[in-house]
């Protein structure tokens, strides 16, 4: 069966946009992408899932020229009946039932990339196999919160912390 990793960026105080949902913030950070390890976090997966907020952001703002992740089968959940543009699908179905499904084919990694109303179900059906947070060393004060209230706890152990350019990243396993 496929690992299903969250890799996701948030705030020192545990935000991942600020209050108008905006995530500009994480490049005015500075760092290396790199430096978190993304390369290698890229080249093992082969399926990126997200919401259409992620979505709408990365056309938009982060990467509105080309597909930020051409390399990669995308699936967005969105409630809008968009046809597939590429290796992008728009998909309107719990982010649960998608991510188990695709749990099940042969492949590399499924990567959680966002947000957050993609993440919590996810997570408190315990379908999220590692969390891969890079921490920003920004305090945002307000914004959306990558946790919040699940009906239990989630144990996990640190597999492996590393620190380049200010940004901290840890890397956790669910037990």
């Amino acid at each position: 069966m496929r690992n299903v990793v969250l890799y996701i960026a948030m705030s020192l105080d545990g935000y991942i946009a600020d209050a108008g949902g905006r995530v500009d913030w994480l490049s005015a950070a500075g760092g290396d992408a790199d430096g978190a390890g993304y390369s290698a976090f890229i080249d093992g997966v082969d399926t990126v899932v997200m919401g259409w907020n992620t979505y709408e952001q990365i056309v938009t703002e982060l990467s509105p020229g080309a597909w930020a992740y051409p390399q990669l089968t995308s699936y967005v959940i969105t409630h809008r009946p968009l046809p597939p543009t590429g290796s992008i699908h728009f998909v309107n179905s719990d982010p649960c039932s998608i991510v188990q499904r695709l749990k099940h084919k042969p492949g590399k990694s499924i990567w959680i990339c966002g947000g957050r109303t993609i993440i919590h179900p996810l997570m408190r059906e315990g379908v999220i196999d590692q969390y891969r947070i890079s921490i920003i060393p920004t305090i945002l004060g307000a914004g959306i919160p990558l946790f919040g209230a699940l009906p239990n706890e989630i144990k996990l152990r640190l597999t492996h912390a590393q620190t380049s350019f200010g940004i901290t990243q840890l890397c956790y396993t669910r037990i």
